[in-house]
Order: structure tokens, then sequence, then C-alpha cells
């Protein structure tokens, strides 16, 4: 380096507002600029060849310890100065260092900002660690950023084992199935879940994606309660919705839910979807049409939207068009004036002007017989009726809510329907899933079911995790009805305070073991082409008499053939089968 060089350094380093200090690898002071001169309340003189050790003896345990940097604090003259360390190398060899220097005054404003980092990093820490639940934080790609010290004992990990890894990966070595980050980040939306672990236990898992201004995902934290404990479930459920009632408010409604007006238990997507059309529809008149297997809880959809209605403080009037008789449901639903029939001694209101300005849900509507179904339509239409026997244009005004079981359509094509009715009713058509569709539904009824019971009953049963998994596992043919009825069915004959699955395999599990075991079996065999109506009758006619054979009573072969009681009468009286 030349002199003009020199000279131009030693100014740029003395104009500094910091202490600067270069010493050799044994700590000899071989230049020191001017602010370190003041600092240390001495001359450049004084200090040059001197060790810097002699001045500040504090900071030799740490120079001799070889450590690469360090920012130490120490106490010198009257004031407090912190001291910035960097050793110099040449071949791996350390042959000196320097020093940056300066008063507490001048790292005043960063000392209370890094306090002020720390100790927000502190909180926020405990807040993860001193809660039960797992708080688990991931970036927009999967990868885990943060999660709470429970991971060890709920996935038998530690921290420092998943940060840093993609939930991808996780979810592929099984530490927990399903990854709800991978389903928030390909839904784009809030998702609660049941999630099983590695370790054996079972999470109540809620999902959150935080947006950025312009709608994109940049993080998504979950929220994760154990709920492995059965006898605890109820109260953990309650605290978690607490919990997440301080997060944002559109989760609220993905809890599980109950309307205790309708006894709606649900946890499912699926069912939330459903749910969500019906409020849609509430405050409209027109016409629904409820479709869904046999007790997936029709009724109490249509219950649901005329409670959430404008109407809620008006009747809901509700038949099942398959459980009267066909001479009687006409007068059932019209009413009848005095004289009509034999036996009518006196006028009666029908179901029509039962439900005026209330709801009127006809559950069933494909039991209607043809003749009705004409009736039923002129009602819908012209919004008048007369009674049976009678002359008078009643006037009447109801939201009309329809359900089957069937698919009307089909029925429609085999003139068992009329079509104009059908596309009367069919104007907000709404498909309730299955149970067996939903199975996230199964663990809340079954709590829902047994505390109901065990207040009727005056009883205090419980359930065991082992048996709630076998009946999580079952198909469910018979839906929300067939669980009620087992659910109540257990409650009343398990001996034990605890239901376990010996109960399930006593009462239920033979003939649940069966089904599944039975390959369908091709019984019917044709032989020759015939009309397709003829093919029906006579395989429902063939069906029917085995039925009748092996059972004594219509109720007992409603149930084995999964119909209506009434349909079973009807078709037996139909066919001639005595």
């Amino acid at each position: 380096m030349d002199e003009v060089s020199s000279v131009l350094l030693d100014t740029a380093i003395d104009s500094l507002r910091t202490g600067f200090i270069m010493t050799d690898k044994d700590g000899i002071i071989r230049y020191i600029n001017h602010k370190g001169a003041i600092l240390l309340h001495v001359t450049k003189e004084e200090l040059i060849g001197q060790s810097l050790f002699d001045s500040v003896p504090s900071l030799k345990s740490k120079f001799l310890s070889d450590k690469a940097h360090f920012f130490n604090e120490v106490n010198y003259a009257n004031s407090k100065l912190f001291f910035n360390y960097s050793p110099h190398y040449t071949n791996n060899e350390r042959i000196g260092a320097s020093f940056l220097f300066n008063e507490e005054k001048y790292y005043e404003v960063f000392l209370k900002k890094l306090d002020s980092y720390k100790n927000l990093n502190r909180d926020l820490k405990a807040i993860f660690d001193i809660s039960y639940d797992v708080i688990y934080v991931s970036d927009q790609h999967g990868v885990t950023l943060r999660v709470s010290s429970a991971c060890e004992t709920l996935w038998g990990e530690k921290e420092e084992d998943l940060i840093g890894k993609s939930v991808y990966e996780l979810e592929q070595m099984g530490i927990y199935n399903p990854s709800i980050t991978r389903i928030v980040l390909e839904k784009k939306e809030t998702v609660s879940l049941i999630q099983s672990t590695r370790t054996g236990r079972r999470l109540m898992v809620v999902g959150t994606p935080i947006k950025d201004e312009h709608g994109k995902i940049v993080r998504v934290v979950n929220a994760s309660r154990d709920i492995t404990t059965v006898d605890r479930l109820q109260s953990k459920l309650d605290e978690t919705k607490q919990m997440m009632e301080g997060y944002k408010s559109e989760l609220d409604h993905l809890r599980s839910k109950t309307l205790e007006s309708s006894k709606l238990i649900y946890q499912s997507v699926e069912m939330e979807k459903v749910i969500y059309l019906a409020h849609r529809v509430k405050n409209v008149d027109s016409n629904v049409l409820l479709y869904g297997e046999t007790g997936v809880g029709k009724e109490v959809i249509a219950n649901y939207i005329h409670q959430s209605s404008d109407r809620f403080e008006k009747p809901f009037i509700t038949i099942n068009c398959g459980a009267i008789p066909e001479n009687l449901l006409e007068s059932e639903l019209f009413g009848y004036e005095k004289g009509a029939f034999t036996g009518a001694n006196d006028q009666k209101r029908g179901l029509f002007e039962l439900a005026n300005e209330g709801t009127l849900f006809l559950d069933e509507i494909s039991e209607m017989p043809l003749h009705l179904q004409t009736k039923l339509l002129r009602v819908i239409q012209e919004r008048t009726f007369n009674r049976v026997g009678g002359t008078k244009q009643i006037k009447v005004h109801f939201r009309l809510v329809a359900a089957t079981n069937s698919n009307l359509y089909e029925e429609v094509k085999n003139g068992n329907f009329r079509e104009d009715l059908y596309y009367r009713l069919n104007v907000i058509p709404i498909k309730i899933p299955a149970l067996r569709e939903r199975k996230e539904d199964i663990l809340s009824l079954i709590h829902y079911f047994i505390h109901s019971f065990n207040d009727k009953y005056e009883l205090s049963k419980a359930i065991s995790k082992r048996a709630i998994d076998v009946l999580q596992q079952y198909h469910w043919p018979g839906n929300v009805r067939e669980l009620k009825n087992i659910i109540e069915r257990l409650i009343v004959l398990t001996e034990k305070d605890t239901i376990d699955e010996t109960d399930l395999d006593s009462m239920l599990l033979p003939m649940w073991k069966e089904r599944p075991l039975q390959e369908p079996e091709n019984d019917v065999v044709v032989h020759e082409i015939i009309p397709l109506n003829q093919c029906i009758e006579e395989a429902e006619r063939q069906l029917l008499t085995l039925a009748k054979e092996k059972y004594q009573h219509t109720t007992e072969m409603a149930k084995v053939l999964e119909v209506n009681q009434s349909t079973i009468s009807r078709k037996l009286r139909k066919l001639g089968i005595e």
C-alpha cells in the first residue's frame, strides 16, 4: 500500500464514530483509531504495543477461547462498553483480531429492539408450549416453520425433527394422516378433520389459511386437540371451540354444530354444504325436494328450513305418504265435510289447512298414489282446494318441502310419478348424503345419542375408544336412524358402566361380519325377453313370497327389505299374496 493510500485509510478509520482496535495473535495492540483512544481515556501512543488485556482484562478469556466471533459487555471506568470481536486468519491460522466497540448509549436503540424481539419470541414460545394443543405453522409450500413442544407427546417427534420438513413428506412417513395443511392448501379454505397419528392417537385438527392482501396463502396454522380419551371428548371439543373463537369468525361454523330445535349434529364438509344450501333457501317460497336414503335425517333438514325461516312461529306439519293407507291419505291431506263418507260425523280440517302460513313436509312423496298426485299438483299451482265432499274453495299459502328415498326421475320414466309434479317439486333439490359418505359425523352423533339416552333413562354410561372405532368402521345401511337405535340398545342392555367392543360382539357384530363376506349372488335368471314392468312385478312377487314365508309380520319384512311397512302391505295386496 503506498503512502497516500495509507493516509487515506487512517483518515477514514479515524473518522469512524465507533472505536476500532487491531491486535496481533497475542492481543498486542498494533492499531487504534481516534474514537477508540477517547473511549479508553488514553492516547494512541500510550496503547500501541501494549496488550489489550491490560486495559480490558475481561476480554482475555473469550479471546483465548478461540471463538470465531463474540459480542461482549464490559464495564470500563465509569461507563459500559460493548466490544464486537472478529478474528483474522491466514491459512487457517489466527494472525490477529479486530475489535469494534462503543458506549452503551450508542447501542441503546438496538438493545431495546433486541430485548423486545427476545421478549416477543419468549412470549410466543410460552403460548405455544403451555397449551395442551399442538399449534403447527407451515408456509405456502407446506414446509414446517414452527410447532409447539406438545408435538413430541402427540406425534412422537421433537420440534427440531419437524421444522424444515414438508408436510407431504411427514404424511408419507406416517407421522400423521391425513395432513391437514395439505388439504388446506388444496382446498384453499379452512378445514376441520379428525387426524390419526403414528403414536395411535386421534386429534381434532382445524387448519386455517392465512392470506396476504392479494388473497394468496402465505401461512397455514393448525390447532390440534387430542381426543383419544373418549370420556373427556366432549369437554375437550368445547375447549377447542372456545379457543377457536379468538381466531377468525368464519371458523365457528366448522366446529361441531348442534341446533337444539332441529337436532342438527354434524361435523363433515358434506353436511356443511347441505346446511348451507338449506340456509340459503330458508326465506323463499320455492319448493324443496330432499333426496336421501332412509334414515339420513330428511325430516330434520325440513324442520331446520322451517325453524330458520320467517315462518318459524307458524305450524310445521309433517306426514309420511307411505305410512298412511291410500284410502285415508286423501282425507288426511284435504280434510272432509260432514257426511262425506260413512263415519264422517263431523267436518275435519286437513293438513293443507293446518299448514297454512307455515311449512308442509311430505315425506316419502314417491309413495303417493297417482290420483292424489294430480290433486296435489292443483293445490301447488292454484293454492286452493276443496275438502272431500265439499264445494267451498279454501285458499292456503304454505311452504312445501317434499322428501324421497327413491329416484323420482326413474319413477317418472316408469310411469309411477307424474312428470309435471316432479318438475314442480324439484325446484330446489337437496341431496342428503348417507352416513357412510360422511363418517366425520359418526363420532359427534355417538356422543350426542349417548348423552341423550343417559338423560332419558337416568344413567351415566360411557363408551370405549375401541367400541367407537368399530362403530365408525360400520357401513350403516340404516344411516342415522340405525345408529340412534343401536346406541339406545347399548345404553339400555349393557350392564357395565362403559360400553366396549365385547358388547358390540355379542349384540351386533355377528350380523355385521356376515355381510361383507357374502358375495352377491345372481339368483335372478331371465330366459326370454318380456316387458320390463312384468319382469319387475314377477321379481317383486318372488321376493315378497320368500319374505312372507320366512317372517310372520309385515314390519319384519319391511325391516329386512329396507322399505316402509305400508309399502309392503300395499304390494302384498296388489300382487294378491296371502
